[in-house]
């Protein structure tokens, strides 16, 4: 329970963000949706995703460190979290989080490998 919090503490913060964050944004009329990518302060890319044109997330969602390390990865469908989201640790391991329909289904936590990717 400990570890769900602060995942939900740091994904929050995460989030709010945003706002202060520098951003590039593309209309995609195939897909009607909004590609959007986020910037650390040092020019390096903080998030990619997808948003509706009412402004839900959507698809795949992807988050990185300052350093360009993969920190979640995960999806979204009309704004709720769905399906397994991984969240990477600088200690090697990795948290699979399994949503249905926003809410946490499934907790795992995988220690990963030096040329092991998830």
């Amino acid at each position: 329970m400990k570890n769900l919090l602060i995942l939900s503490f740091a994904f929050l913060i995460t989030a709010v963000s945003f706002g202060q964050q520098k951003r590039d944004l593309k209309f995609n009329k195939e897909t009607n949706l909004i590609e959007v990518v986020y910037y650390h302060d040092n020019g390096a890319v903080s998030q990619t995703g997808f948003y509706t044109t009412d402004g839900k997330l959507q698809g795949e969602w992807l988050s990185f460190s300052a350093e360009g390390k993969k920190t979640i990865s995960g999806n979204y469908d009309n704004g709720k979290k769905v399906g397994k989201w991984f969240y990477y640790n600088t200690d090697g391991t990795v948290k699979e989080v399994d949503y249905n329909d926003n809410v946490i289904a499934n907790l795992k936590e995988h220690e990963v490998k030096k040329n092991q990717g998830l």
